[in-house]
């Protein structure tokens, strides 16, 4: 059985997503380990424990680079307590060090809210609003030391019509987030696939 490590800051509308691929069988093989916050009051948490899961609040101490060191150390040091096999950043709003990379090489995923390398950072779907684009859409991607930048598994595209606002289309992004990230982590989980430069190709 893999373990998933969820990480989260607010609702965790995507480790919801997640838990319900879980159940529904479209991950086989895995369960969730244990759900993380650097936010004490995240209400994903409480969703967590709702659910009978582990869920931990592990805030960072303190400002400055040794102080988001430290509490990535702590963050590394409770995922390989649960033994965990795949992180799944789910709304976690920090930039994870070098060093947290390092200690999961290939074994941490997010999703972002756009079709990436486009409107990579904060408040993504209302750059693409704001833009004009015409298409919008969401990246699941692994995590390497630079911002929304890691090795693309699978993206999901939504169109932008007219009468769209930035919230409507933040909306359709979001449901399509609650689709493709379950599907990219039971790609991943299945090992059938390898990594040439910067594309994933599915093997078998």
């Amino acid at each position: 059985m893999k373990k998933l490590g969820i990480l989260l800051s607010g609702r965790g509308s995507n480790f919801l997503a997640i838990h319900r691929a879980l159940a529904d069988g479209r991950i086989p093989g895995a369960e969730i380990a244990v759900v993380l916050s650097n936010k004490p009051d995240a209400p994903g948490l409480e969703a967590a424990r709702s659910l009978g899961l582990v869920a931990q609040a592990i805030p960072q101490q303190g400002k400055g680079p040794e102080a988001r060191a430290a509490h990535d150390a702590s963050m590394i040091a409770a995922l390989t307590d649960y033994e965990v096999d795949l992180v799944c950043l789910a709304g976690y709003m920090r930039i994870i060090t070098p060093a947290f990379v390092e200690a999961f090489p290939n074994r941490i995923l997010n999703v972002h809210p756009s079709l990436l390398p486009a409107f990579p950072g904060l408040d993504a779907q209302h750059q693409a609003f704001d833009y004009g684009a015409k298409v919008a859409g969401c990246t699941v991607h692994f995590v390497d030391e630079a911002v929304d930048h890691g090795v693309i598994i699978l993206q999901k595209a939504v169109p932008v019509v007219d009468t769209d606002t930035a919230e409507t289309l933040s909306a359709r992004i979001l449901e399509q987030e609650h689709i493709a990230y379950p599907e990219a982590i039971a790609r991943v989980l299945s090992g059938n696939y390898r990594i040439e430069g910067r594309r994933y190709l599915p093997v078998g």
